[in-house]
């Protein structure tokens, strides 16, 4: 479970403020997918940035509960923030953020070797996660080498790769295609089936309307928060 207790980003502009979240509340469950959406500019990326501890908020914090622990992620120094994301938390960037020098698997890999797993199981698993989404035959070949759909895929199979308990992606199915976007919401809604949190910032509404929550962002502030039929906020 992701809690945000009345997180807000106000930034410097010049010889003014310019508020980019206004006072946020929402617990993000597990099992569930909650879509954020809103038009550009609405706070969306603030407000994901801020659930992921990549940036810090002007007020409120920000709760990861697990069975485990319960752990603020406001409070945590970079280095201890940094590593709690690696053993929590899986991203799904908007351009995928690959290493270009590095092939699909291990690009696949490199979380799993950050959190020193054995080489024999990187291989293993990364192998496995690329073949689940049709990339077995695609595993040496470079980002430069691969369509933006692979890309995608590639950056969800790293994702995912860890099993971590919190997904977030931003726009995962900007700029593909329709086959393809509806191949990678698949992706995505999996970990959700398994119990896990995921969240993600779409402009798609077709994805939206999958997601077990929608919160609706606008000129930083939640306007309103709907619930998929069947679904429990």
């Amino acid at each position: 479970m992701l809690k945000a207790e009345g997180i807000s980003k106000i930034y410097p502009s010049g010889e003014s403020m310019v508020t980019a979240l206004e006072p946020f509340s929402h617990t993000f469950s597990p099992g569930q997918v909650t879509a954020i959406v809103g038009p550009s500019g609405s706070g969306k990326s603030t407000l994901l940035n801020l659930l992921a501890g990549f940036d810090k908020p002007t007020a409120g914090q920000v709760i990861h509960q697990t069975p485990q622990q319960t752990t603020n992620l406001t409070q945590l120094l970079e280095g201890d923030k940094a590593r709690y994301r690696l053993e929590n938390f899986g991203f799904v960037f908007q351009n995928y953020n690959l290493m270009s020098i590095l092939s699909a698997q291990e690009n696949v890999e490199f979380p799993l070797t950050l959190l020193g797993i054995p080489v024999k199981e990187r291989l293993e698993r990364s192998r496995a996660m690329l073949a689940s989404v049709g990339l077995e035959r695609r595993t040496g070949h470079f980002p430069s080498q691969l369509s933006g759909g692979e890309q995608q895929r590639v950056a969800i199979c790293r994702a995912l790769v860890t099993n971590a308990n919190l997904i977030l992606a931003d726009e995962p199915t900007g700029n593909l295609d329709s086959k393809t976007g509806a191949g990678i919401l698949e992706l995505l809604l999996g970990p959700a089936r398994e119990g896990r949190t995921v969240i993600l910032i779409t402009h798609d509404a077709e994805v939206a309307a999958r997601a077990d929550v929608r919160l609706y962002l606008r000129d930083g502030r939640l306007e309103r928060v709907e619930q998929r039929e069947g679904a429990t906020v």
